[in-house]
């Protein structure tokens, strides 16, 4: 089993000068956990391997892991219409919005900002369009209310129920829209973001915290790809670029070198990167979980800084791929 000295280096390194208040850094195989810790300290709170972070944004390939298993059911395809479980969405349109265009960022809804005012229902059936469905790309969150919608008119039960049915399989318990978790993020208000209202909300494409094991234990089932998790064919799919060739817009512009799968950020062009096939997804408050099946090898980082200044996540992605 390799070392992986420089990583863990990396994550130490950043919390000793204060550029992240807190690091939980794990790295697993298919075979499990290789290597697990935790630095540093939120006001008195002592990081610790088993404390609950919000994902923020990591949430968003776990919906689409459940979104996934009502494809592989019958019950849903990517070509499903939105209308189809939102009767009142599309007002303003002369498009129509697939299932396809909810997972890879092409929906052209507008997006709110994650603390709106708003309800999630009301923000995503808001009149108008950014662009036309599958013309374009814009990271967009408010389009997992979407998915979500179409998971609960199709399975039946809450989006976060079907999440955690999934997970279950893995052997990962801990996804939650209300565990507690000492690790809030320590910039949100500077960063203009009314944390509270957002936890309100219970974002679909953000809302869910776990623990680093509970990520691990995700990452380390598709790397084995026995089908415990999914079957094979679905985790292909997964990753099959969606938004090849589309015009990419702000904030993730052509010249980051990726593209979106079934809700996977897949960084296959990605210049700073010694790997190419690199899967995952980030989150806004820094958390990051991301897999290289070339490699055999995942890794989670869970923190709470928002504008962490100074902190360049690709160099921890070289870190463990080198290592690997």
């Amino acid at each position: 089993m390799p070392r992986f000295d420089h990583a863990f280096d990396w994550a130490r390194r950043h919390v000793a000068a204060e550029r992240l208040p807190t690091a939980v850094l794990g790295i697993a195989t298919a075979d499990g956990v290789a290597a697990l810790d935790a630095f540093g300290a939120t006001g008195a709170h002592a990081a610790s391997v088993d404390d609950h972070y919000p994902l923020f944004s990591i949430t968003k390939p776990l919906v689409g892991l459940a979104a996934m298993e009502l494809v592989e059911q019958g019950r849903l395809t990517l070509e499903t219409p939105l209308a189809e479980a939102v009767p009142e969405f599309g007002a303003g349109r002369d498009d129509v919005v697939r299932l396809r265009h909810l997972v890879s960022h092409s929906s052209g809804i507008i997006e709110p900002p994650m603390d709106s005012a708003a309800s999630l229902r009301a923000d995503l059936t808001a009149p108008g369009r950014d662009f036309a469905a599958g013309t374009a790309t814009r990271y967009s969150t408010i389009a997992y209310s979407g998915i979500a919608a179409l998971i609960e008119h199709a399975g039946g039960r809450a989006w976060d129920a079907a999440v955690n049915a999934v997970a279950g399989r893995a052997g990962a318990d801990g996804f939650s829209l209300d565990a507690d978790s000492p690790h809030a993020p320590v910039d949100a208000a500077e960063c203009g973001l009314d944390y509270d209202r957002f936890v309100e909300l219970r974002n679909p494409g953000a809302g869910l915290r776990a623990r680093a094991a509970d990520l691990l234990a995700i990452g380390s089932a598709l790397l084995r790809n026995d089908g415990s998790l999914l079957s094979p064919i679905a985790l292909e799919a997964m990753l099959r670029p969606l938004t090849a060739g589309m015009t990419k817009l702000e904030p993730y512009p052509a010249s980051r070198g990726q593209d979106w799968g079934i809700t996977w950020n897949l960084r296959n062009a990605a210049p700073a990167l010694l790997a190419r096939d690199s899967f995952g997804h980030g989150g806004w408050a820094g958390t990051q979980f991301w897999i290289t099946p070339s490699l055999g090898v995942c890794f989670v980082l869970l923190t709470n800084r928002a504008n962490a200044v100074g902190v360049d996540g690709d160099q921890l992605h070289n870190a463990v791929a080198a290592a690997a």
